[in-house]
């Protein structure tokens, strides 16, 4: 793999940055698809790294418009980490259509291979952002290149508001808090996606070392803020009218409702990996904002 020309598309993102960072150290020849560059150099949310000083090429486009160029060249090996995050974009708009632009670039230019970041549990279909992941998926497969998808069981990036609720008193819960999950490090994530770029077709569930309900994730949380655990359940009823009231206030917020509830209630475990352990990022966050 060594000297291989990398991709990254989305690498302003916490999992891009991470992306361009492993393979990087790899001695990868990596290019960096951004928006804005001097954000990417910048550091990152949620610990992400800062991408100044890294030796890659940078290529400042916006995948979303259809007439930007996005360079690409044979035998490139292309890594999405493109997704909707806080944009005012829809997922149809990001995790679809703008993936399937890329992924036609792709395949015109003649690249090697396209891997794709989706979501441990897409096929289910609960939100749009999930469809939205699904569809460029079942693209990918018939696409006339070597496909990775590497579906995640959920990042830390995404848990840090249980930390937040634990520092107010309470964590919420989604009915008695018994679905697991077992969420991975950006950092364990690239490492993962990298090790499998130049291999085989495939897909992979992935999380973190640690397998944990969320009531236990509370309890991390508490313990990480210095409070005895104390958690507030949500019913069947109060989750019906959250998610009422969230339609109501746009398609958007109804959406974002909907994942986040679902996603509260559903296992999603993976493949286990990494050496990154979510105790501890919760106590750096704990100490961040203490």
């Amino acid at each position: 793999m060594a000297g291989s020309s990398v991709v990254v598309v989305g690498a302003s993102g916490y999992l891009g940055r991470h992306l361009v960072a492993e393979f990087a150290a790899r001695g990868d020849r990596v290019c960096a698809v951004v928006r804005d560059r001097r954000r990417a150099e910048a550091p990152g949310a949620h610990g992400a790294p800062a991408l100044a000083g890294l030796p890659v090429r940078w290529r400042e486009v916006d995948v979303a418009d259809p007439a930007a160029p996005l360079g690409l060249a044979p035998g490139d090996r292309v890594v999405s980490a493109l997704g909707v995050t806080r944009q005012k974009a829809t997922p149809w708009e990001i995790d679809l259509r703008a993936n399937l632009r890329v992924l036609d670039a792709a395949e015109r230019a003649g690249a090697s291979s396209f891997s794709y970041v989706g979501a441990l549990g897409m096929d289910a279909r609960t939100s749009d952002l999930l469809r939205a992941k699904a569809t460029f998926a079942a693209a990918l497969r018939r696409a006339d290149l070597t496909g990775h998808v590497i579906d995640p069981s959920g990042y830390f990036s995404d848990l840090g508001w249980f930390v937040d609720m634990a520092r107010r008193g309470r964590v919420l819960l989604v009915g008695d808090g018994s679905a697991r999950l077992n969420p991975i490090h950006g950092a364990d994530l690239a490492a993962f996606i990298a090790d499998r770029v130049a291999g085989p077709a495939g897909r992979w569930e992935v999380g973190g070392p640690d397998t944990l309900s969320y009531r236990e994730i509370g309890a991390l949380a508490c313990a990480a803020v210095g409070r005895p655990p104390a958690f507030w359940e949500l019913n069947d009823r109060v989750c019906g009218a959250l998610q009422w009231t969230a339609d109501r206030l746009g398609r958007r917020t109804g959406e974002l409702a909907r994942f986040f509830l679902a996603g509260l209630r559903t296992d999603a475990v993976g493949e286990a990996t990494g050496v990154h352990h979510l105790a501890d990022h919760f106590a750096r966050l704990a100490a961040q904002k203490g």
